[in-house]
């Protein structure tokens, strides 16, 4: 694991921030009913949590898909953190770029491959893909070995999966698993 991950991966906060992105997830998936439907897109999320806000060299900006910053600007804005993650994960498209500290970033991104950088070889190695994995959760995999980056959390808009990424370690639930014995179906 890098050292930067390692910092911030083991602070109190920052672990917040990522069971809060992981929770927030989870609610959108299990609010959604259209799961079994034929041809039916559900909510889709891409969450990165960055050390260092220089995500520029691996980054690029997906258009104008933007995080809404006028309604929230940070994970720790309960309700406004709530809504606007609703309606991101069915509106727009690319990844939302988090701060350690919460803050979320307006632009919203799409990673750049593994490789695409000299300095990038040795972590194509770290990576290994499950056969449930699409494109969003392969991206989030790569991601998660950059030593900028401490996790990425996904929302599967095909199944409801939920992941999180650290260092090229998946821990994935599908839908029916969400929420354990917490869950009222």
């Amino acid at each position: 694991m890098s050292r930067l991950a390692i910092e911030y991966g083991s602070h109190d906060r920052v672990r917040e921030v990522i069971d809060r992105l992981t929770y927030c997830a989870e609610h959108v998936s299990r609010s959604f009913d259209g799961w079994d439907e034929p041809h039916v897109k559900g909510p889709g999320l891409y969450f990165a949590v960055v050390a260092d806000r220089e995500y520029g060299a691996y980054a690029d900006p997906m258009g104008d898909n933007r995080w809404p910053r006028e309604s929230c600007r940070s994970v720790f804005e309960e309700d406004g953190f709530v809504g606007a993650v609703e309606t991101v994960s069915l509106e727009r498209d690319g990844g939302i770029v988090v701060a350690a500290d919460g803050e979320i970033e307006a632009q919203m991104v799409r990673f750049r491959d593994l490789g695409t950088r000299s300095d990038e070889s040795d972590l194509v190695d770290d990576v290994s893909y499950e056969p449930w994995m699409g494109s969003r959760h392969m991206s989030a995999l790569e991601t998660s070995v950059r030593p900028e980056v401490i996790a990425t959390v996904t929302l599967s808009e095909e199944t409801g999966r939920v992941s999180v990424f650290r260092d090229g370690d998946a821990e994935s639930m599908e839908r029916d698993e969400l929420g354990g014995r917490w869950r009222v179906d």
